[in-house]
């Protein structure tokens, strides 16, 4: 599939879900709208308010601060959880020894901790940096650790022939492996960074897309609370493209997928 059509299907499904959005909430079916626009909003009605955001300016300066969130919190959570991955898995005694304490740590629900992290680094950015950092690091330390594990005997037992030192193997034979789990990852922590960040907005802040929405909620804003949503849905999707640009110039050495089935 080219990656033209991909695209045209990709915004068709895009508009089938508004197009049917907006006939539930405005033509009445045996004389009752399924969806009362005071619960569920209209596209033109969350458009429209998107549209006054940019207008007036008045939502940059949420969008930076929740991106400076999530750009830390993705950043120091990935660089965080592929070193400590990358430890343990060359360290199996060690590993051994903290898998049930990050087990449990991993076990904890991220929601409880944005209070604490807010009592104890304030209602500034730290606190929901913290909160995302929780979400990124697990995923990608799951990930590189396993990567690392799962790199071929028969890969290495060629190398260690081939005389290649301690160091050369973690260059050219472990991190390789690693990285392709790790980007896989990455694609899912953009994601939890986000959320981290506005999470702690929505909990405890002066603003941030977060803040934006538990403004809305609280005066019944439902066209303001989708708004805020679809923004960020976006600004999730911008940063993914991002990964996905750093993935192909770092993973050049992997096979393209040829494949054209429908």
């Amino acid at each position: 599939m080219s990656r033209l059509t991909l695209l045209a299907l990709q915004i068709l499904v895009a508009v089938a879900v508004i197009g049917l959005w907006h006939g539930l909430t405005t033509v009445p079916v045996f004389g009752t709208v399924l969806l009362p626009p005071f619960f569920f909003s209209r596209p033109a009605d969350v458009g429209a308010r998107i549209v006054q955001w940019f207008a007036d300016g008045s939502i940059w300066m949420h969008l930076g601060i929740t991106l400076t969130e999530s750009v830390l919190a993705f950043v120091i959570g990935s660089l965080g959880g592929a070193l400590v991955g990358f430890w343990f898995a060359r360290k199996p005694v060690v590993a051994a020894v903290f898998d049930p304490y990050v087990k449990m740590a991993n076990a904890l629900p991220r929601v409880v901790l944005a209070p604490i992290f807010a009592l104890w680094l304030g209602l500034g950015i730290w606190s929901k940096v913290a909160l995302g950092i929780t979400l990124v690091f697990f995923v990608v330390f799951f990930n590189v650790y396993q990567g690392v594990k799962e790199v071929s005997p028969t890969v290495l037992a060629n190398a260690r022939m081939l005389g290649m030192s301690e160091r050369q193997l973690m260059r050219h034979v472990y991190w390789p492996s690693a990285l392709s789990w790790m980007f896989s990852s990455l694609h899912t922590s953009v994601g939890f960074a986000v959320v981290g960040a506005v999470v702690g907005e929505y909990l405890g802040s002066a603003a941030g897309l977060g803040y934006l929405i538990q403004q809305a909620e609280g005066v019944f804003d439902v066209a303001g609370v989708f708004a805020g949503m679809t923004v960020l849905a976006a600004f999730v999707i911008l940063i993914d493209m991002l990964v996905s640009v750093v993935e192909r110039r770092l993973l050049v050495w992997r096979p393209v997928s040829h494949d054209t089935r429908g």
